[in-house]
């Protein structure tokens, strides 16, 4: 057997915005993906993150993505909340793409929402209510969790990414901080996949 097939689902932050663009390239070291592939070399990770997709947008791409797959991570939720949907419904979304990977057997492994800078007040509350459902379906659906949101918050303002590992557009992670995540999740996913 060759090396496992992953998809990576996902909006921006899988995608690898704002240094890379999955449409016209760009620095491949701005991707967590690429993070975990330097760490663990074995394991084939397919990027199919999109700059500014919505949970609902990003699984109508799932067809897509799991072509060929024999693991999936799901990562989405930001967008949601920042086009003022409730996080209710995108957790619904997320739990929707996690029962179609189930259905088709591929291992799934499931992301939480990062700190968002530009974000204010009003964000943060949003951000922490749909990563509390996000482990709730991470449980009850009984798949591991990436805990994205950990990897990068500030321990002085956990609301925020840590200065040096925020990119200065204020919404997305760093070169230094998408290695951070890449870094931090890596034996995670990687113990996610060797689990029964």
């Amino acid at each position: 057997m060759g090396s496992p097939v992953i998809a990576c689902l996902g909006d921006s932050i899988t995608e690898g915005s704002p240094e890379h663009d999955a449409r016209r390239g760009g620095n491949e070291e701005s991707q967590w993906t690429y993070w975990v592939a330097r760490t663990h070399p074995d394991l084939e990770l397919r990027n199919f993150g999109r700059w500014g997709e919505r949970t609902d947008e990003i699984a109508d791409r799932f067809d897509e993505a799991v072509h060929g797959a024999d693991a999936i991570v799901v990562q989405g939720g930001i967008n949601d909340i920042a086009q003022g949907r409730p996080a209710e419904r995108a957790a619904e979304n997320l739990r929707a793409i996690v029962r179609r990977a189930k259905e088709r057997e591929l291992r799934v492994i499931v992301a939480n929402v990062l700190p968002w800078n530009n974000g204010g007040d009003d964000a943060a509350p949003k951000i922490r209510r749909l990563n509390e459902l996000v482990a709730e379906l991470a449980r009850a659906e009984q798949v591991p969790l990436l805990d994205f949101h950990a990897a990068l918050a500030d321990p002085d303002a956990p609301d925020r990414i840590k200065d040096e590992w925020a990119h200065a557009d204020g919404d997305h992670p760093s070169l230094a901080g998408y290695r951070r995540l890449g870094e931090a999740v890596s034996d995670d996913l990687l113990g996610a996949l060797e689990a029964e």
